[in-house]
């Protein structure tokens, strides 16, 4: 099987991985090195950096809608474009120079979470199992037909960081066990139900407000959802607070939201529309972050301060 690999996150190097144990890969497509960290200096995506590890050629298009790169694709010869995570929708032209098309790697159990952000709206929504869809790509936003799920179970306290590494390896398990016998036709790729489609949208820093009215299951899952990106977030005396690590409490609010009812050594809870969530790590405008015992001890959280409020 010869292949090309699309792909540009860390989300991105197992299936690379995978795919060179199994294909000759006659070219690696990432997006272009960007500028990171204080000095801005340029930084090489994380599939670039396995690449070369791996001794493959990468290509790093600025622009993929033009004839030139559809023809480049067309002259790789390829049996098909696996592509994951690679952050760009590719033109019909691209989608169709392999021989067998391109086929793309969907962190959701399709058609639910179609869209950039699957991962973090399937832990916001609480779903207990999300997995990797192995699908034929077409012109649409993740429409095309399903050849192969892969399911997995998704933490009461994991985060969307973590969750991706598990979906990480999942999807490497998926191009070993059923990318060969898609490319051969052994798999019949199923038309989606487009009506149970849902869709996961792009993340602003603004979703991670915390909104305390909401139950406290829902504001746990909000918070896990938003790690590590954009963070979850509320106010405190007109500051930014980071809320980094929450769990369940059992017991009723006791309070309108956002108050703390407990801060005490190790222990602070907030009231939440319904029940309350214990925050176990938080980090304050200007400071680092901290533990409840730190948050409590040095008095940055008492018993009675109101989180949130207005934007």
């Amino acid at each position: 099987m010869r292949a090309i690999f699309f792909g540009t996150p860390e989300i991105a190097v197992p299936a690379l991985e995978a795919l060179h144990e199994l294909a000759t890969i006659s070219a690696v497509v990432c997006q272009p090195d960007k500028p990171a960290g204080r000095g801005l200096e340029l930084k090489a995506p994380a599939v670039k950096a396995k690449a070369l590890e791996l001794g493959l050629p990468v290509t790093q298009p600025t622009k993929v809608r033009t004839p030139e790169f559809a023809a480049w694709v067309a002259e790789q010869n390829a049996d098909v474009a696996l592509v994951i995570a690679y952050g760009r929708i590719l033109p019909k032209a691209v989608l169709e120079a392999p021989r067998r098309g391109c086929m793309n790697l969907h962190a959701s159990l399709l058609p639910k979470y179609r869209g950039a952000a699957p991962i973090t709206w399937a832990v916001v929504d609480g779903e207990p199992t999300t997995g990797v869809s192995l699908m034929q790509m077409d012109e649409g936003m993740d429409t095309g037909p399903v050849f192969s799920m892969h399911e997995i179970p998704i933490g009461t306290d994991q985060t969307s960081g973590e969750l991706a590494v598990d979906l990480a390896r999942c999807a490497a398990d998926v191009v070993r066990a059923d990318l060969l016998r898609a490319v051969e036709g052994e798999l019949v790729a199923i038309a989606q139900d487009h009506a149970r489609a849902t869709h996961a949208r792009m993340l602003t820093k603004e979703d991670g407000r915390v909104v305390w009215d909401r139950p406290a299951k829902k504001v746990h899952d909000h918070v896990r959802g938003m790690s590590p990106w954009p963070g979850a977030f509320t106010t405190l005396g007109g500051k930014t607070l980071k809320i980094l690590e929450t769990r369940l409490e059992r017991g009723p609010a006791d309070a309108p939201p956002g108050t703390v009812v407990v801060a005490k050594k190790a222990v602070i809870e907030i009231a939440c529309g319904e029940g309350r969530v214990a925050v176990l790590r938080a980090q304050l405008e200007g400071k680092k972050a901290l533990g409840a015992l730190e948050l409590t001890s040095g008095r940055t959280l008492v018993e009675g301060a109101t989180l949130g409020g207005a934007p």
